[in-house]
């Protein structure tokens, strides 16, 4: 008997009986770190005695704090949460599967998420209406007109498969629909002895920031959109055990600081220790005192730190808020039970509680905490707000060019009046994104700051762009039964859409004259948002400079109109007596905020909000959606296509087969990452992308972003490797000039030209294609288009001297085949230059079900020459290998459903 069988037992919730798997008593349990008992339980439960075995369980119980991540387990998500930019192509390839299988013979109907699969559009929000009374409307309004297209395809997905549901637009952010709403911490579902299992809730995203619900003891993070379609259908994900660090709260919040502060303080300490790819785990007495909202907040920053999550566990401060936000009461009562059966309640004050142990220790004492802002373009570069003019007075500099005006200049505009500008000045002030605006504590105070600045007459400065676009319908509930909205929307924060907006550069035009104004005289202008995200260009083409801040301070900001302000013996301007106004004068003590808070934010308004969650408004119901188990893909779209993977696809794979003569692609040096590999960002007319769109009508000015049209590989495809901060080090091979960005040498047709059109050149003529690297390949964020275009351009093989884990395993679900050069050798030391070709032969040895550790690469240079070498194979599990031999992930999945 395995584990799995050994630790099956019954828990008793009021009268209820529920399987679940005992972790409790399994020795080496008491002293592990909360998110590792999250993983022992998850791999427990999914034992499967190949890809999960009871070794993997005892090396996770022997884990050694002190030791560097060397042992790999497979972690099986229970749900999958994605926004509209990175899920788009999940559903897409999900439908063109659903048509594979037809093809083949089979019921499309096999084809359905496996776990539960939730996306909420909030990303395609956009502010180009702020400051009027139905701005929230005309935002809504041209939202739809700009995604109509990929908003039908999801309306029909929403009908179309099972375990998937969608939230529609203007309902709220991912992340805080997420904790308020989707997140069970304990799940359940039929288990195998006719009664329910009950399991811990953890869930991969398609966003960085899924690490909000951390605050919950949920363990997430963010993936690529491979491994979350992985964990769609109910693959494990391959990860390291992470080193923990446990990072200690003592004492509570001042009178004048806010959540938003602490954060800033906590990202700032966590960014100067150094947590990339470690776990970080909050404990200690003092979390007993930090609300949940608080917690969220600070888990939210996690990809702003750097590690792969920021947790809390379980206890009271959970329970209270599972209760506030409208969760059943017999689900609360499982969560508790759940909890305290398996170890996992984190209550210091319990007589059971044993403290765990950690990789490393930190320790902050929230008495310490002082009012700050981060900025100009990063969230972990935080300056104490008493320092902010003189530090900003220092940065400045910096920004101006030889053309930078520095006297005022006079703009005269309809909607806000006439007025100068200047460097410095704030242009947009905006309240916007899940890290803040999930937290009442700091929205009340945003609300009563404008209260009490409009009670004594003051208004933010005329070149402000005031926006409010709260995470959740919640938030206005409380701002409007608080009486607060109406003094926002004196100042001009009126309500201009639920979503993320401004801190995904989503913040809109400014006003033309503005927008003018600054580009003509090369004004240094700046942004304050409450978001988390603020680098350099992000927020918007007009700005340079973006500073990170509380909800209340946002507003402080707007109203006196530059960054160049010390709030401590600056007036914002005067009352209606003529008396000096400063920022002490209007700012609300943390007595009159939770007062608000306890007074307005109810459950009530969570049980309302939510009731209909997943209906949408009648823009959403008036889609016109095709039906059936098949979309019917449209020809002429340029959104959303019918991907290609699939193409020629048989219910039984073909042999893999060794590779012949290649030809290199690109040859690239060390720490590529996958921003250089995958399309983001906007694109020119003149690019492969631009020509695409061009040639089917599309005006430049309505290209919108790769992010946007990540539905139609098309564009993709067009895109990869197109990153103008790329280097292809073969064109200087051959003695022609590197042309950074997405371009080439065809050996075929003996000229550069761009990566996408020597591909379709070689895809022609039957020749496959290596990329050659150095150390690091496909660092950063996992990015789905990385694997995803580097497949679709015909490349076979990845040789490096080094990979990132999450992108090697992206290389090897899409069918590319990773592999490493000889331990110390690089194509340097081996001679090679990329106007080789290649052969790598004893790839068939997969095909007896081995992986062999090596192959043999045969390098012909021109003169007929040859370099040889035995290159590592980069297949790390099972698991791994199955998907190899299929093709890829997707391909495995789908034979397996269809049998």
């Amino acid at each position: 008997m395995s584990v799995r069988d050994d630790q099956l037992d019954t828990l008793k919730v009021g009268g209820k009986d529920y399987d679940f798997y005992r972790i409790a008593d399994l020795p080496g349990i008491d002293h592990l770190p909360y998110s590792l008992k999250v993983l022992v339980e998850n791999l427990v439960r999914n034992i499967d005695g190949a890809n999960i075995t009871d070794d993997h369980v005892k090396a996770l119980l022997d884990w050694d704090p002190a030791a560097q991540p060397s042992h790999e387990i497979q972690f099986t998500p229970s749900r999958v949460v994605m926004q509209d930019f990175t899920g788009v192509p999940c559903i897409v390839d999900l439908a063109t599967m659903r048509d594979t299988v037809k093809e083949l013979g089979g019921d499309p109907e096999v084809i359905n998420p496996q776990v539960q699969s939730d996306m909420v559009i909030d990303h395609s929000v956009q502010i180009d209406k702020y400051g009027v009374a139905d701005a929230v409307e005309q935002n809504m309004d041209i939202e739809y007109q700009r995604n109509g297209e990929r908003y039908q395809f999801l309306r029909w997905g929403q009908q179309a498969f099972r375990n998937f549901r969608v939230v529609p637009p203007g309902t709220g952010i991912i992340h805080q629909v997420n904790i308020e709403y989707l997140a069970k911490v304990v799940m359940t579902k039929a288990g195998e002895r006719g009664r329910d299992l009950a399991y811990l809730d953890s869930c991969v995203g398609t966003d960085s920031h899924t690490t909000t619900v951390n605050g919950l003891g949920v363990l997430g993070w963010g993936v690529g959109g491979i491994e979350a379609e992985a964990a769609m259908l109910g693959q494990p994900i391959s990860m390291l055990v992470p080193r923990v660090v446990g990072f200690k709260l003592t004492g509570s919040i001042p009178e004048g600081v806010t959540a938003t502060d602490v954060v800033l303080t906590i990202t700032d300490m966590l960014r100067q220790h150094g947590v990339v790819g470690k776990f970080v785990e909050f404990y200690g007495e003092g979390i007993a005192s930090v609300p949940l909202a608080n917690r969220a907040t600070i888990g939210n920053m996690g990809p702003e730190f750097g590690s792969t999550c920021g947790i809390f566990p379980i206890d009271g401060v959970t329970l209270d808020y599972l209760r506030l936000t409208g969760r059943s009461e017999e689900q609360i009562a499982l969560v508790e039970a759940y909890a305290k059966a398996n170890k996992l309640w984190g209550d210091t004050t319990d007589p059971d509680y044993v403290e765990p142990q950690y990789s490393e220790y930190l320790e902050l004492d929230l008495g310490t905490v002082v009012p700050s802002i981060a900025g100009p373009k990063r969230p972990q570069d935080r300056i104490r707000l008493s320092e902010s003019k003189e530090k900003f007075e220092a940065t400045l500099p910096a920004y101006e060019t030889d053309k930078t005006v520095q006297d005022p200049i006079a703009v005269s505009t309809e909607f806000r009046g006439d007025f100068d500008i200047k460097n410095g000045d704030v242009a947009i002030a905006s309240i916007t994104s899940c890290t803040n605006t999930s937290n009442p504590s700091v929205m009340i105070a945003a609300g009563l700051i404008a209260r009490n600045a409009h009670a004594k007459g003051l208004k933010p400065k005329p070149w402000v762009k005031t926006s409010l676009a709260p995470g959740s319908q919640v938030v206005a509930d409380y701002l409007k039964a608080a009486g607060l909205q109406d003094d926002l929307d004196a100042l001009g924060y009126q309500l201009v859409g639920f979503g993320c907006a401004t801190c995904i550069g989503n913040s809109g035009p400014l006003l033309p004259e503005i927008s003018e104004a600054i580009n003509a005289n090369d004004l240094t202008v700046t942004s304050v948002l409450s978001g988390n995200r603020n680098f350099e260009g992000r927020i918007s083409p007009d700005v340079k400079m973006n500073y990170l801040a509380s909800p209340p301070l946002v507003i402080a900001y707007a109203l006196a109109g530059t960054m160049d302000f010390d709030f401590e013996t600056q007036p914002l301007g005067k009352d209606q007596d003529g008396n000096d106004v400063y920022l002490k004068d209007i700012w609300p003590s943390n007595e009159e905020v939770a007062a608000v808070v306890d007074g307005t934010v109810s459950r009530e308004m969570f049980l309302k909000d939510y009731a209909s969650v997943f209906e949408g408004d009648r823009r959403w119901k008036g889609l016109d959606v095709p039906e059936g188990e098949l979309f019917a893909w449209d020809e002429n779209s340029t959104y959303v296509r019918k991907q290609t993977f699939f193409d020629g696809m048989k219910a039984t794979p073909d042999p893999v087969k060794d590779i012949h003569g290649a030809r290199v692609l690109a040859l690239l040096g060390d720490s590529v990452t996958t921003d250089h590999i995958s399309p983001a960002g906007a694109f020119k007319a003149s690019s492969p992308a631009g020509k695409y769109l061009t040639d089917r009508g599309v005006e430049p000015k309505n290209f919108n972003s790769y992010g946007s049209r990540r539905g139609n590989h098309e564009v993709m495809v067009r895109g990869t490797f197109g990153n103008i901060r790329l280097r292809n080090q073969l064109l200087a091979s051959v003695g022609e000039e590197i042309t950074p960005g997405g371009y080439t040498y065809d050996f075929l047709d003996k000229k550069p030209t761009t990566i996408f059109e020597a591909s379709r050149d070689y895809i022609d003529h039957d020749v496959p294609l290596v990329v050659l690297a150095g150390k690091e390949y496909g660092t950063g964020s996992s990015r789905d288009w990385a694997a995803k275009g580097t497949v679709m351009l015909g490349v076979k093989a990845v040789i490096t001297e080094s990979f990132e884990r999450i992108h090697r395993s992206n290389l090897i679900g899409m069918g590319v085949l990773p592999l490493q050069f000889p331990e110390g050798e690089s194509y340097e030391s081996l001679g090679l230059n990329g106007t080789e070709t290649y052969d790598i032969s004893g790839v068939e040895e997969l095909n007896k079900g081995v992986t062999p550790k090596t192959v043999h690469v045969t390098a012909t240079h021109a003169d007929g020459s040859m370099t040889e070498f035995d290159a590592v194979v980069r297949i790390d599990t099972p698991g791994e290998a199955d998907y190899y031999r299929n093709g890829g992930i997707l391909q495995y999945v789908l034979r397996n459903l269809m049998r």
